[in-house]
C-alpha cells in the first residue's frame, strides 16, 4: 500500500515537473523578440540624362564646288565700303559712269537682256554666289519673269533695260520716258523692288537720256569698260587688262548667239578671265550712295 501510494506520488510530481516545464518553453518561445525587419531597398538614383554628341559642323568644300564647274574659286570679295566711294546725285541729270573709284582688287559683272533662260545657269550662280547686276528688258523676261526670281533671291539686282530695247537717242524725251518708266513699272511690279539704274541698250544715250532717266527715278546711268563676247573680253583697255572698280558687261545669251556655246559656258570663261587676272567680283549696288 505504502509502495502504491509512494509511486502515485512520484508520478504526480514527475507530470508536475513536466507541464511546469512544457509552460516555461512557451512563455520563452513566446517572449524571444522577433527578428529585425531587412531594411527596405534604398530608391534608385534617377539616371543622368544622355548628353548628345557634339555636332561637328561640316563647312562647304569650296574648291570643290568651283571644280563642278571646271572653275578655280575666285578671290573672296572685300567688305562693303561703309563711305560708299561711288556718289550719285540725288536730283538733276542722272550721273553717266563705268566704273567705281575704288583701290580694291574688285570688279562688277552686270548682265543684260534676258533672252536666254538656262536652268544650269540658276543652278550654277546657286552654286558659286558670284554676285550680278541684272538690267532687264520688259520684251525680252515678260514669257517668263519667274526665273529671274531666284537669281533675285541670292542678292542680285534687278535694274532697268527699257521696255523694247530702243536706240534712246532716235527717241525724243517723251519717248525715252515711256521706254525707262515702262520698264521700270513692270520689272517693280514683277520684282518688288523699284530700279535706280539704267544700262541704256548697245550704250547709246544723250542729254534727255539723263533727263528721261531722273523723271523715271533713275540716278544713275551704267556704262562698262569691258564686255563678255564668249571666251574673252572685248577691252576699252588696249592692253587688255582689268582695273579696279571695272564694270564688266555680258548678256542672257545662248546657243544661237554664242556660236553653240551655252549661257553657263560664256559665263565660265567670264569667270576664268576674272580669276587668272587676280580679282574679285563685288555687288555694284554696294559701292554706291545717293546724296
Amino acid at each position: 500500500m505504502g509502495g502504491f501510494w509512494g509511486r502515485s506520488v512520484r508520478v504526480v510530481a514527475g507530470a508536475a515537473v513536466l507541464a511546469l516545464a512544457l509552460a516555461v518553453c512557451q512563455r520563452s518561445a513566446a517572449e524571444k523578440p522577433k527578428a529585425a525587419a531587412a531594411p527596405a531597398p534604398a530608391p534608385h538614383a534617377p539616371a543622368a540624362p544622355a548628353v548628345a554628341a557634339p555636332v561637328v559642323r561640316q563647312e562647304p568644300d569650296t574648291g570643290a564646288v568651283w571644280r563642278k564647274w571646271g572653275l578655280k574659286p575666285l578671290l573672296p570679295a572685300p567688305a562693303p565700303p561703309a563711305d560708299k566711294p561711288l556718289k550719285l546725285p540725288g536730283k538733276g541729270p542722272a550721273k553717266v559712269f563705268d566704273s567705281v573709284p575704288t583701290k580694291d582688287r574688285v570688279v562688277f559683272v552686270t548682265i543684260d537682256d534676258g533672252q536666254e533662260k538656262d536652268p544650269k545657269f540658276v543652278e550654277m550662280m546657286n552654286d558659286l554666289k558670284v554676285p550680278v547686276t541684272m538690267f532687264l528688258t520688259k520684251d525680252d523676261v515678260q514669257d517668263d519673269y519667274g526665273y529671274f526670281k531666284p537669281l533675285q533671291a541670292l542678292g542680285n539686282r534687278v535694274q532697268d533695260h527699257t521696255v523694247t530695247h530702243p536706240v534712246l537717242p532716235t527717241l525724243g524725251l517723251e519717248g525715252q520716258k515711256r521706254e525707262i518708266c515702262g520698264d521700270r513699272d513692270a520689272l517693280t511690279e514683277q520684282y518688288g523692288t523699284a530700279p535706280t539704274l539704267l544700262r541704256p541698250p548697245f550704250g547709246r544715250w544723250n542729254s534727255l537720256t539723263q533727263e528721261a532717266a531722273r523723271e523715271c527715278g533713275i540716278s544713275g546711268i551704267v556704262m562698262w569698260r569691258a564686255s563678255m563676247q564668249i571666251h574673252d573680253f572685248q577691252y576699252d583697255d588696249p592692253d587688255k587688262e582689268l582695273h579696279p572698280g571695272d564694270i564688266l558687261l555680258a548678256h542672257f545669251r545662248g546657243p544661237e548667239q554664242l556660236k553653240g556655246e551655252t549661257m553657263t559656258e560664256m559665263f565660265a570663261h567670264l569667270l576664268e578671265q576674272i580669276e587668272k587676272r587676280g580679282f574679285a567680283v563685288g555687288r555694284l549696288e554696294d559701292y554706291i550712295s545717293v546724296r
